[in-house]
């Protein structure tokens, strides 16, 4: 039988068990699709944390995750132009992508292009669409300065490329770990922490277009101490601050499209957009991938490989 993650109620990594289940059955306008690997989420870790209950409750068992890819196994009626054996990648709203199947909507599914490797196709979903749907927000032209915290994250790593193709000067808060990679991308690189206000300054001459948070804890308050305007500043995480600021929280929902995913997908290919995959885990040891996750400190995307 095949094998799937599933909790059976909120609470820690402890919670989480890889358990056999029956083999779905495509239906109308689906695909069953054998998963090669399937990203890993921090929206994820606050679902089954209870974090999330009033606006995304679970319920249980309940399986996790919506990034993907993989090869189509079996095709419901009305599966358009998808063939069996098709090589595709996409998402699933059902919280099952953590699995060795799972059933997806055919208007989720894009077909792989051929420079783009597994690993960044099953991990491009939510943070890719994410990532977009937060440069847009902030209007980018030809020689703005923006702001991205958390800019080596996983979300973060895509933002910073994203507006650097837009045209802007980029300046990408991270630690120290993680500067030679953002120079390496075109990205001005300034150490988060006590003092940061001071070396975005600096670094930007003390001109700053827009700011895109990642990472929250405090960042939009930043951003308008920077001078920034509200209506050019998007965080992807800090809702609380969103509503009291009046600034943008444009997220993974504003862009969740199989469209969008070919649009970065294509980017991947020409190679000027990078996913980085920090590490991928076997299926079996997703409590692992979940630890390391939310230590907060990956560069890039962490991949399960059922």
């Amino acid at each position: 039988m095949p094998r799937a993650v599933r909790f059976d109620e909120y609470g820690d990594i402890d919670v989480l068990r890889v358990v056999e289940v029956d083999r779905p059955a495509p239906g109308r306008g689906q695909a069953l699709v054998r998963v090669k690997a399937a990203g890993i989420n921090p929206g994820e870790a606050y679902i089954r944390q209870g974090l999330a209950a009033d606006k995304w409750p679970a319920t249980f068992p309940s399986g996790q995750g919506s990034d993907l890819a993989g090869i189509i196994e079996e095709l419901g009626v009305d599966a358009g132009e998808f063939e069996l054996g098709d090589e595709v990648f996409g998402f699933t709203h059902k919280r099952a992508s953590q699995a060795e199947y799972v059933l997806v909507d055919i208007e989720d599914l894009v077909l792989m292009p051929t420079d783009v490797s597994w690993d960044e196709a099953g991990s491009l979903f939510v943070a890719g669409t994410t990532a977009y749907a937060a440069v847009r927000a902030v209007s980018l032209s030809e020689g703005d300065v923006v702001v991205v915290s958390g800019a080596a994250g996983g979300v973060g790593s895509l933002a910073a490329q994203l507006a650097k193709n837009a045209g802007a000067t980029v300046i990408g808060l991270a630690g120290q770990a993680n500067h030679a990679w953002l120079v390496e991308h075109g990205v001005v690189p300034v150490s988060y922490g006590e003092g940061a206000l001071d070396r975005i300054q600096v670094a930007s001459d003390g001109r700053i277009d827009a700011f895109i948070d990642t990472f929250g804890g405090g960042y939009v308050e930043l951003a308008l101490h920077l001078g920034v305007h509200a209506d050019r500043i998007n965080t992807v995480i800090d809702f609380d601050a969103a509503t009291k600021y009046g600034v943008k929280a444009e997220a993974n929902a504003d862009a969740a499209s199989a469209e969008v995913l070919s649009e970065l997908a294509a980017l991947i290919a020409k190679g000027v957009l990078e996913v980085p995959i920090a590490r991928t885990y076997p299926l079996d040891d997703v409590r692992d991938a979940y630890r390391e996750l939310e230590k907060r400190h990956t560069r890039g995307k962490i991949v399960l490989k059922p």
